[in-house]
C-alpha cells in the first residue's frame, strides 16, 4: 500500500478545474436557444405558470446546464478516483466494459463502478451495471486462481448505510473516498483545493451566462411571444413536439 500526498492530489486537481470551468464557459458560448427547446419539457414549464419571457428562458437554461456541468464534474471526479488510487493501491482505469477503476489488494482484486452520487440511476441502469459486473468476474475467473472478487459501486458524495447489496458493494461518499485511499479524511480534505480560483472564474462565467439570457430572452420574445407579450403555448409545444412535415 503506498500513498498519496496532500501536494500531489493538489497538483493534480488545480489543472482539472481550470479544465472544468473553461468547459463550461465554452459550451455555455456554443449553446443554440432552440437546441435547448426541444430538450425540454414545455408541458411542464406551462404547470408551473411560467408565462414569463425571461423567467422560461433563465429556467430552460439553468436546468440545461445543471445537467451538462454534472456531467463534466462527474468525469472529473472519476479521474481523481482513478489517480488517487493509483498511487496507494496501483489502481488503474479499467478495460472491462462498465467498469471505470480496478485494483488488487493481497489476494482480493476490486472492480468499481464510479458514479457521481447515490441516487445516479433507475432500475435498469442498476441492472446493466450489476449485469456488467458480472460478465467482468467471468473473465477475471477463467484467468486467476485463489483470488476473490469484488465488485464495488462507488459513489463520490451522498450516504448508504447499508453498503452490502448483495452483488455488489455500494460505497459512497467518506466510506469511497477512505476505500480507494485507505485515509478516512480524504473526503473532506480534496473540497479545498476544488475551490481553485472559484471566485474569478465564476464572475467570468456570469458576466457571459447575463449576455446569453438577455440574447435568449429576446429571441424567445421574437419567436414565440404575441405582439400582446404573452407567449405562444401552442406554437412553442409545436415545435418541441410536432410531427415533422415534408
Amino acid at each position: 500500500m503506498g500513498k498519496v500526498k496532500k501536494k500531489e492530489i493538489i497538483n493534480f486537481i488545480e489543472p482539472k478545474i481550470r479544465e472544468f470551468h473553461s468547459r463550461r464557459l465554452e459550451n455555455l458560448l456554443a449553446l443554440k436557444l432552440k437546441k435547448i427547446i426541444a430538450r425540454k419539457n414545455p408541458y411542464l414549464f406551462k404547470a408551473k405558470n411560467q408565462n414569463t419571457a425571461h423567467d422560461l428562458v433563465k429556467t430552460i437554461l439553468d436546468a440545461h446546464l445543471s445537467s451538462q456541468e454534472e456531467g463534466i464534474f462527474g468525469g472529473f471526479l472519476e479521474e481523481l478516483a482513478i489517480f488517487i488510487c493509483g498511487r496507494v493501491y496501483g489502481g488503474k482505469k479499467s478495460s472491462a466494459e462498465g467498469i471505470d477503476l480496478d485494483f488488487q489488494t493481497d489476494s482480493t482484486i476490486y472492480l468499481i463502478s464510479i458514479k457521481s452520487g447515490p441516487n445516479w440511476g433507475n432500475s435498469r441502469q442498476v441492472a446493466k451495471m450489476k449485469d456488467d459486473f458480472r460478465k467482468a468476474k467471468k473473465i477475471l475467473g477463467t484467468n486467476t486462481k485463489g483470488e476473490k472478487v469484488v465488485a464495488v459501486n462507488g459513489c463520490c458524495y451522498g450516504k448508504d448505510d447499508k453498503p452490502d447489496k448483495g452483488d455488489y458493494l455500494k460505497l459512497c461518499g467518506q466510506r469511497f473516498w477512505e476505500f480507494i485511499s485507505g485515509d478516512e479524511d480524504l473526503y473532506t480534505e480534496i473540497i479545498e483545493p476544488l475551490g481553485h480560483k472559484a471566485k474569478e472564474k465564476n464572475e467570468e462565467f456570469l458576466e457571459e451566462y447575463t449576455k446569453v439570457i438577455n440574447k435568449f430572452t429576446l429571441e424567445f420574445s421574437q419567436e414565440y411571444c404575441a405582439d400582446n407579450g404573452s407567449i405562444l403555448w401552442t406554437k412553442l409545444v409545436k415545435f418541441n413536439s410536432g410531427k415533422k412535415t415534408v
